[in-house]
């Protein structure tokens, strides 16, 4: 580095897209330059693809949806007419009959600049390649007065990218990302840019997506390094805002300077990405609220006090359907739990119901003993006055099922399956029991429900019970959930077979045991109303399996 250069004010902008709501994207960015303006910034920074949304899958097939975000950077472009800060967007772009992930430089009202994503992931939950043409190596953009070298999110967690740009000439890195939420990712981005950073020599700056994105949930923690891996600037989780950071330069380096919020607990990130799953899964289609189902139970009480966190309690309906095997307790809890939320509980018996069903199946049930068929008969009907009052009055139904019930297959379809959102889909049990008592000792920032103990302390002690005949405990059909989960996550996260999970210490039956009811639940799982990933396989477009398969697993030698 020569010569004196002037301090560049760089706008990092953490910013929640509405997917496909073109207009608003750019109402949202001009809205924040302007902040960005008055704090005497010369450059703010989008994450991937924020014209757009990410991932817009096959809307980048439509010429007119790829028409309104070419017209909308030529908006942006012209906006920079005024001599504010310069604007350093994420879109996709058409060229020459492709489709490239991209990033555009716009200053004094024209396009100076643009760089194509070269790495282009296509596993998990990315499909990049479906839609995409790799870009090729390019140098640095020349911006006022410094060179800056652009990456795209996938570009830094493999050192070809950064490389090119540091032999190039580039004075520091900025990437754009659109990185979703999963327990453990902050340290491997962090990780990666320290990576990128220290083999290439120059500071790095990150800015990340923030929101809920029908599955995904863009976390954003953005943030900024100086060498030696010195944080310069940390953004908070899973809140849109703005922050500036200086580079100026040092000797014969530049360096960056800015605010450094504290990141959040393991437990607190989950709580605050399930909370803003919700939030903008509703907020984003439409939803006036959610409805949702309490049985007693601690799934049902954590899916209510995610909704209130989210929604607010005047945008949550609460409903006890109570049978013949609900026990009293049951109701107690529950009436507490609406109470320490501030809600209202109603209560429509289902009594009436089943004996009417049971009258109208007697005739072909004739002969036949009581079995499973029965207890789903129950949960259906549960399912289908949710619905109904959702149909009504238009609310969201929220499914209950947690991670380890949809993997073992201990649920019932069009019965607690029943909804249009699963809130807690990709949350194990015992990390519900955890994620319960952590809120009822914590209030998540952000959260608008109240503070204290929200979930009663019976609800998370009682042994779980569906409740759909006497005296039913789960660990009448499962093994108990300290033991399974681990099983389950080896099976489902890791993809491991049954020998390598035996070996480990497990009881090759149990094993064996959960690796069937796995296979044999994936139809079901496939009809599951969506919910926000946070592990790091979630069951969705996270993992793919074929529902006809012939294939299962080799039992275990030790048997």
């Amino acid at each position: 580095m020569t010569g004196s250069k002037t301090d560049l004010q760089i706008a990092l902008v953490q910013a929640n897209p509405h997917l496909g709501n073109v207009d608003a994207n750019i109402e949202k960015l001009l809205q924040m330059r302007a902040r960005a303006a008055e704090q005497g910034c010369d450059i703010i920074l989008t994450p991937e693809m924020y014209l757009s949304g990410y991932p817009a899958d096959d809307l980048v097939l439509r010429a007119d949806f790829m028409d309104k975000i070419e017209a909308g950077i030529q908006k942006l472009a012209i906006a920079t007419k005024d001599g504010g800060p310069a604007i350093i967007c994420g879109a996709p772009v058409r060229d020459a009959g492709r489709l490239f992930n991209a990033v555009f430089v716009l200053d004094d009202g024209a396009i100076k600049a643009t760089r194509h994503k070269v790495n282009l992931p296509n596993y998990g939950v990315f499909d990049d390649k479906r839609h995409f043409t790799s870009g090729s190596l390019q140098g640095p953009v020349s911006l006022r007065g410094w060179r800056l070298g652009l990456a795209i999110c996938e570009d830094i967690w493999s050192s070809d990218v950064c490389e090119t740009l540091s032999e190039s000439g580039a004075e520091i890195i900025l990437s754009l990302n659109a990185s979703p939420f999963e327990s453990g990712k902050t340290d491997q981005r962090m990780s990666h840019a320290v990576a990128r950073m220290t083999e290439s020599g120059l500071p790095f700056i990150y800015v990340n997506m923030v929101g809920g994105q029908d599955e995904l949930v863009f976390d954003g923690g953005s943030f900024a390094l100086n060498l030696g891996g010195k944080l310069a600037c940390q953004m908070p989780q899973f809140t849109e805002s703005l922050s500036v950071v200086t580079l100026r330069e040092d000797g014969q380096s530049a360096h960056l300077t800015g605010q450094v919020s504290a990141p959040d607990s393991e437990n607190e990130a989950m709580w605050r990405a399930l909370v803003l799953g919700i939030r903008d899964y509703c907020s984003k289609n439409g939803f006036p609220g959610v409805i949702l189902g309490l049985s007693g139970g601690i799934d049902s009480a954590i899916v209510t006090a995610l909704a209130v966190d989210a929604l607010g309690a005047e945008a949550v309906r609460v409903v006890m359907m109570p049978s013949d095997y609900t026990a009293d307790i049951s109701v107690l809890d529950s009436q507490s739990l609406a109470d320490n939320l501030g809600l209202r509980l109603e209560t429509i018996a289902i009594k009436p119901a089943m004996a009417a069903f049971f009258d109208m199946l007697a005739d072909s049930f004739a002969g036949q003993q009581a079995d499973i068929t029965e207890e789903n008969i129950q949960s259906r009907l549960r399912g289908m006055l949710l619905m109904a009052l959702s149909n009504k009055f238009g609310n969201l139904v929220l499914a209950t099922g947690n991670k380890s019930e949809y993997a073992a297959g201990y649920s019932t379809l069009y019965g607690d399956m029943c909804g249009g959102f699963a809130p807690i889909k990709d949350v194990w049990k015992t990390k519900i029991f955890a994620l319960a008592n952590w809120r009822n000792s914590h209030q998540p920032k952000g959260a608008l429900g109240p503070s204290g103990q929200v979930i009663p302390e019976r609800i998370i002690t009682r042994p779980p019970s569906a409740e759909l005949r006497p005296d039913q405990e789960d660990t009448d059909s499962l093994p108990p959930y300290d033991v399974l989960d681990p099983i389950l996550i080896a099976l489902t996260e890791e993809m491991a077979d049954i020998q390598t999970i035996v070996d480990r210490g497990y009881d090759a039956q149990i094993v064996e045991q959960a690796s069937a009811l796995l296979f044999r639940a994936e139809y079901k799982r496939f009809q599951a109303a969506p919910g926000p990933k946070v592990t790091a396989r979630a069951f969705g477009r996270d993992r793919r399996l074929p529902l006809t398969s012939g294939f299962r697993p080799a039992k275990s030698e030790t048997l």
